[in-house]
């Protein structure tokens, strides 16, 4: 029966890349924690890692995995808290990275939810564009990173850890001809005008889910505000592909935006955790990491069309 201990091990080779940095971090011999992992594998029926010279890569079946695994000891972590009534003997201070389309859509809750359970915590928080808040994790400047994952730098020297996921999906006005399409692939896109949000890469995330396909909307706006481009798209100026955790059917003018799935579209905004791997850190991050765990679960795909 799988055990939370095979669970520990299973994430400190994910966290570390090799079997013997994790044997290190968790106190036990290399053959202990090989042992421990085929055991688990076997117990799972998967394959969580790939073995190679350099160390221990996560399959697809092991990033699946790690996501439950995070959230199986965030959960009893939680309820060992709850027992024990402690946390008001935690006090520090943590200083957070977010980039401002994070900060938006996720900071308030998480900060609102970690501030009730440590009250004895002062939290900072630093908002810029992703790649300093890389530096700044990497340097240790802050504690923790949350911030969309997708083309970080410096991953090598990060732990990383994807909480949520955001699907792309095409903005419309109402009544739009499009809308009268079963369903909307990219060569449908060619001669449209565009609305690209150009805050936290996103105008470079967008172009580069065009590029390639022979679709050729032409840019219109560009524009850093979410409610901008809602309202740009509800005024019918032009359409705007976006990620679903900033969709609203409304605009701040009364009027509806349709949200329509693009079929050649599959990737993901991966958002989550990142923090320096190796060397001593703040302690209040093993705190921290279980109450973001919980505060940002896996989103479902919204049912768009």
């Amino acid at each position: 029966m799988m055990s939370l201990r095979q669970i520990r091990y299973f994430i400190a080779i994910a966290e570390t890349g090799s079997v013997s940095a994790a044997a290190q971090a968790v106190h036990i011999s290399q053959s202990t924690l090989t042992t421990a992992i085929k055991q688990l594998e076997e117990e799972l029926g998967a394959i969580l890692f790939a073995r190679h010279a350099k160390g221990m890569e996560l399959t697809h079946q092991g990033h699946q995995f790690l996501r439950q695994a995070h959230l199986v000891l965030a959960s009893v972590s939680n309820a060992k808290r709850s027992l024990q009534q402690s946390t008001e003997t935690v006090s520090g201070e943590i200083t957070l990275g977010v980039t401002s389309l994070v900060a938006g859509y996720y900071l308030a809750d998480l900060l609102a939810r970690f501030q009730r359970i440590y009250q004895g915590v002062k939290i900072h928080v630093v908002e810029d564009d992703r790649s300093y808040i890389e530096h700044l994790l990497v340097s240790g400047e802050i504690d923790v990173g949350v911030l969309m994952l997708s083309n970080l730098e410096y991953r090598s020297a990060l732990n990383t850890e994807v909480l949520t996921y955001s699907r792309y999906r095409l903005w419309l006005p109402p009544e739009h001809k499009l809308l009268e399409l079963d369903s909307i692939g990219l060569n449908e896109l060619s001669g449209e005008p565009l609305i690209l949000l150009n805050v936290d890469e996103m105008e470079e995330r967008i172009r580069n889910l065009l590029s390639g396909s022979g679709s050729r909307p032409v840019v219109s706006l560009r524009s850093s505000s979410v409610e901008a481009v809602r309202s740009l798209v509800s005024a019918g100026m032009g359409m705007a592909l976006m990620p679903d955790m900033t969709y609203r059917p409304w605009s701040v003018e009364g009027d509806r935006v349709e949200a329509r799935r693009i079929l050649e579209v599959s990737e993901t905004l991966d958002i989550g955790l990142a923090w320096r791997r190796g060397g001593a850190r703040n302690p209040l991050i093993d705190h921290f990491l279980p109450v973001a765990r919980e505060s940002l679960p896996a989103l479902q795909p919204q049912n768009l069309g």
